[in-house]
């Protein structure tokens, strides 16, 4: 084992740690002693703080993945191995797919490697992550965006186009691709968000975009519609500083694919609760009712994040990934279990009292948020003419409000 075999982990551009590629393919994680001694060091996760507010720095080996809060920060299915196949490594080695994508990561954080752009590889060979620049080979992409959805990382100019770096990193705005299997999702994704914002959730600005006018996409990514709906970032800021987030499968220390167990929104509540206080849990019930409301059956733990904005205390990130799902997969089941359900049909003003009970909540401030909710979203959703709502997402939406109790129970 050489030094190549280790990356640096950063966080606001200091080294806090180490993951270290041990024999037998395992993954160990450390803190620096350095981090571990400072008593302002700033936030890296809620999972590694103890049920006493200490720092946990016992960190076990894993087999072949990265510890689960790293493993979060790589992109999932087809996106994973779109980035991998660039940049010539295997999807499921995760040591090796950080060593390329670690330079641009959610939130403040960068795995940097020991070696520069020699990546290490299984049978002990080096191979030099190409950049592009000679002949006609693909340039690898150096950035990572969790997730499953084709989606890139793009720089806006100062015309206000967009324009993905031939790399990938250094965007403030992520382009999110339509989807080979559905149809108008940009559109659905934008019309929700937007619905959103005009009940009070705090929504980044978003946009829908002509994918011509998108410059720098890879080759082949403009060939299954012709719009994509784009987001800003909310981990950047517009004077280039970065604001460390994590999403809720990293609170709860679970993989990626955990995200739809492992926890329930009761587990979320109660972390907000804590961490948030009034605010927090205000947000996460009107925006948990949001969408119930329009049927987004997909808010697991990774639609879920904190943000670090003074580098120590967690805040709810704004929203993102509000999509009616039901509309391509009419489904009356939630992502998580909520107050013992997972069925949308179980939403009553009961189930809300029992939510509060179960996870020490207000119960006046639950059915207070529930029913302004509802209350806002029947005024938006008669109002939204102007958005681009399909017929046929229109109707499930409307049939699906129709069965649920709390809907008819607040209806005037």
């Amino acid at each position: 084992m050489t030094d190549i075999d280790v990356l640096r982990v950063q966080l606001y551009g200091e080294t806090i740690g180490t993951i270290t590629r041990l024999p037998g393919d395992r993954n160990l994680f450390a803190f620096e002693q350095s981090y571990i001694d400072d008593p302002e060091r700033p936030t890296l996760s809620l999972s590694f703080k103890s049920a006493f507010g200490e720092l946990v720095t016992n960190v076990p080996p894993v087999q072949t993945r990265l510890p689960p809060f790293f493993s979060n920060l790589m992109p999932e299915g087809s996106m994973r191995d779109l980035l991998a196949e660039r940049a010539h490594v295997n999807p499921v080695r995760e040591f090796f797919l950080a060593w390329v994508l670690g330079q641009d990561l959610p939130g403040a954080l960068k795995l940097v490697p020991t070696n520069g752009e020699v990546v290490p590889s299984d049978d002990g060979t080096e191979v030099a992550v190409h950049d592009g620049s000679e002949g006609d080979e693909v340039p690898a992409l150096r950035f990572s965006l969790a997730g499953v959805q084709l989606k890139f990382s793009a720089v806006q100019e100062a015309s206000g186009g967009l324009t993905i770096p031939v790399d990938g990193t250094g965007g403030h705005w992520i382009v999110k691709l339509p989807s080979a299997r559905f149809k108008h999702v940009p559109e659905n994704e934008f019309a929700m968000m937007e619905l959103a914002r005009r009940i009070g959730i705090e929504v980044p600005e978003t946009g829908i975009v002509n994918i011509q006018d998108i410059a720098g996409l890879p080759k082949g990514m403009n060939t299954i519609g012709n719009t994509a709906f784009v987001t800003k970032r909310f981990d950047r800021t517009d004077n280039g500083d970065v604001v460390h987030m994590e999403d809720f499968a990293q609170v709860f220390n679970v993989f990626p694919e955990q995200k739809y167990k492992n926890a329930s929104y009761g587990n979320i509540a109660k972390i907000l609760w804590i961490e948030t206080g009034e605010r927090g849990v205000a947000e996460f019930i009107r925006r948990f009712i949001f969408n119930a409301l329009i049927g987004n059956a997909d808010m697991h733990l990774k639609n879920w994040s904190l943000l670090y904005p003074d580098r120590h205390a967690a805040v709810l990130s704004p929203a993102y990934d509000f999509v009616s799902t039901i509309a391509y997969l009419p489904d009356d089941k939630m992502a998580l279990t909520f107050a013992g359900s997972k069925l949308f049909e179980s939403l009553t003003l009961e189930q809300m009292k029992r939510f509060s009970a179960k996870t020490g909540l207000p119960e006046k401030l639950t059915l207070d948020i529930t029913t302004q909710t509802v209350a806002a979203f029947r005024e938006v959703w008669k109002a939204s003419g102007d958005l681009p709502v399909d017929d046929f997402v229109r109707e499930r939406i409307d049939a699906h409000l129709g069965r649920i109790p709390i809907w008819k129970i607040t209806a005037a």
